[in-house]
């Protein structure tokens, strides 16, 4: 998870690198900032202007902390200010550490967790407003952030949530086993019986329940090998045909894998942009390496030194192939899926807006 802090004076900026110092330990990505003489007598980064920073680090990151009054915080975000299930995460913390405040993406973006780690870092009080979390109800937004799942429809998930709130009962299926006591208001209903419901799993259009809110772990890594030069629209159509066929959503796409000699493709950088994941690529010896029971093609290896890239590339990340070497118009497409696992345990990690930690 990227995060970026922000302080204005000589207090903030000590308490900012407290904060930074926790954050780290946490594995996380995190950088300082503030003007340019607090920036150099503290070590960190100097920014041009407040405006530049913010429009910079709310594009870049997954959460900002501004070490300030929330008016400060509230007028930097204001003009970059998009939408709920894209925005990153922002939290407010006053420079003597009493409160910090969760302001923007309490759910979806992590803001509500993020302002419980900063406090809990510096014995700050957090401030959490949104409506499950003050009745202490199940968040469905913020526990799909916290387990890396895609969150399909925003209408069905606030259906779930005003459901939850006015006491109703929702149900819940999964195609894996969830680990945890289940909250509040929820109830395994595998046969959809409840008018509501919460499905979690890989397929297309899997709608149990009346009202359906999907759920999808993206936890799928597409290997793909194509010709010189074909084009991303073609790419994209292979890909839709296999996800189609092997009854796979989209959303599941965790990144894009291909041989080292493929790095430059247009096609497969446009298709990456194109889906919103990296682009990643193995040498010959590193696909070679991947061990597992792949198809063989004697004209794939003399071509480009490995006798599969698909599926081995599918697989050199980690994860089982689930579908192998389909081909579609000269391009060959294989899935493979890493192992999945959930858990209602709230102290699970922060994970940031692509769904990794």
């Amino acid at each position: 998870m990227r995060v970026e802090i922000v302080a204005f004076t000589s207090r903030g900026m000590t308490l900012a690198k407290s904060i930074a110092s926790a954050l780290r330990g946490q594995k996380h990505d995190v950088q300082v900032s503030g003007p340019s003489r607090l920036a150099e007598e503290h070590g960190a980064q100097a920014y041009e202007s407040l405006s530049l920073w913010t429009e910079r680090a709310f594009a870049a990151a997954d959460a900002l902390i501004f070490v300030s009054a929330c008016g400060i915080a509230v007028r930097s975000i204001a003009p970059f200010v998009r939408d709920k299930m894209e925005d990153p995460a922002v939290v407010a913390i006053d420079e003597r550490a009493r409160f910090a405040v969760s302001l923007l993406s309490g759910h979806v973006g992590g803001a509500n967790a993020l302002a419980r780690v900063v406090a809990q870092s510096c014995g700050a009080e957090p401030v959490i407003t949104t409506a499950t979390d003050v009745n202490g109800i199940f968040s469905v937004d913020e526990w799909a952030a916290r387990q890396g799942l895609v969150l399909c429809d925003r209408d069905e998930a606030k259906a779930v949530s005003a459901g939850l709130l006015a006491g109703a009962t929702v149900g819940i299926r999964s195609d894996w086993p969830l680990d945890g006591t289940l909250p509040e208001g929820l109830v395994w209903d595998e046969d959809g019986m409840c008018e509501h419901g919460i499905s979690v799993s890989l397929g297309l259009g899997i709608r149990p329940f009346a009202h359906t809110l999907r759920l999808v772990p993206r936890v799928v890594t597409v290997g793909m090998g194509c010709r010189r030069g074909t084009p991303a629209e073609v790419l994209a159509s292979s890909l839709e045909k296999c996800l189609m066929r092997a009854n796979v959503a989209r959303e599941a796409i965790r990144e894009l894998a291909t041989i080292d000699i493929k790095a430059d493709e247009e096609g497969l950088r446009t298709l990456a942009d194109w889906l919103d994941v990296p682009l990643k690529t193995f040498t010959a010896s590193e696909l070679a390496s991947v061990e597992g029971d792949f198809s063989a093609s004697q004209f794939v290896f003399q071509t480009v030194g490995v006798d599969n890239v698909c599926e081995r590339a599918a697989c050199a990340g980690g994860g089982s192939l689930i579908v192998g070497k389909r081909t579609f118009d000269g391009v060959t497409v294989a899935l493979a899926c890493r192992d999945v696992r959930l858990s209602f345990d709230e102290t699970g990690p922060m994970v940031s807006r692509g769904g990794q930690p």
